[in-house]
């Protein structure tokens, strides 16, 4: 808990979800924490929770996707914070939806949002870790849907597989200089996201499973739990952390025998909505829920309370800028 009291850390996507959580967590072990988000709205009722906690907290708009605005930020923490300690970056997109209906474009904005904003923040985060006295700390955001790609999120999973690999690359390079990177896998968690999840084809049965498999104890995560052990592995400086024990079983089995993980997603695929079923208008996921009371629905809804709960909790609930 000492290790990090009276550092500075800046966290990207800090206005909802784990970006929220992980900063909270910072600030309970004494770090100054500065959250950046696009939505200026939704920033400030981020700081109001968190300082009703007690934290100390900064916010600053900012699209990750545009490298300047990226250097602005950094730039204006290191001079605010007097310095800069730890930095995480976060912010994303979730697109859910089959590749009949995902184009190119589906795919560049996950690239841009995910892997550029991951990108621009290393960049620019680099050179002040570098004079970090405490020695500089990264954490890159990726998934367990980078480590093995996963049918109807595959925008994302190419841009978290491109995360996954510039944190490894990182963390070889910067070392020398005396900054740790870590890589941070998570599997499924509860931490909301499935309201701000684009869904495109069938919404509504898209929403479904996505939102059921995100909510179900035994496959996903507490969130807060998560953003503790995310925060313990940055600390203690490891170079990998794979969340939840479902994504380190599906990381290490992909490892040893993939043909088999490929043939397990390919049953899981045709379980899925197929791409002719609905109309290919995207809709996110506070929109794109099942308004009837079947007992289905009903079903979907118990298993998902923790989850809803989770919204509530983490800031999900308002104007969705489309990250997390």
């Amino acid at each position: 808990m000492r290790e990090l009291n009276g550092l500075s850390a800046l966290v990207t996507g800090g206005s909802r979800g784990l970006g929220l959580l992980l900063a909270r967590e910072l600030a309970g072990r004494g770090c100054r924490v500065t959250i950046a988000a696009r939505d200026p709205h939704e920033l400030a009722e981020a700081a109001e929770l968190l300082r009703s906690d007690g934290a100390e907290v900064r916010t600053a708009v900012c699209d990750v996707r545009d490298q300047n605005q990226v250097r602005g930020l950094v730039t204006g923490t290191a001079r605010e914070q007097g310095g800069l300690d730890i930095v995480i970056g976060n912010a994303g997109i979730i697109q859910v939806g089959p590749v009949g209906v995902l184009g190119a474009r589906e795919f560049h904005d996950a690239l841009d949002s995910i892997f550029l904003g991951a990108l621009y923040t290393s960049l620019e985060s680099l050179p002040y870790l570098r004079e970090s006295p405490a020695g500089g700390r990264l954490a890159l955001i990726g998934s367990i849907g980078g480590l093995l790609a996963v049918p109807h999120l595959l925008p994302y999973s190419c841009a978290k597989a491109a995360v996954g690999t510039l944190a490894e690359g990182l963390h070889e390079e910067q070392a020398r200089y005396g900054v740790s990177v870590t890589a941070v896998h998570p599997g499924l968690m509860r931490t909301g996201s499935h309201l701000h999840a684009r869904f495109t084809g069938n919404a509504e049965r898209e929403f479904a499973w996505f939102s059921t498999l995100a909510g179900l104890p035994l496959l996903s995560m507490n969130a807060e739990r998560a953003a503790g052990r995310i925060v313990t592995a940055v600390a203690r400086r490891r170079p990998r952390v794979v969340l939840t024990p479902l994504a380190r079983t599906g990381a290490r089995l992909h490892g040893v025998a993939p043909v088999l993980t490929t043939r397990m997603n390919r049953l899981f695929a045709r379980m899925l909505p197929r791409a002719d079923e609905g109309p290919s208008r995207p809709l996110e996921g506070s929109r794109a829920a099942p308004r009837d009371r079947t007992a289905a629905t009903r079903a979907r809804r118990l298993a998902t309370v923790l989850n809803e709960r989770a919204a509530d909790r983490l800031n999900q609930r308002g104007p969705s800028t489309g990250t997390r």
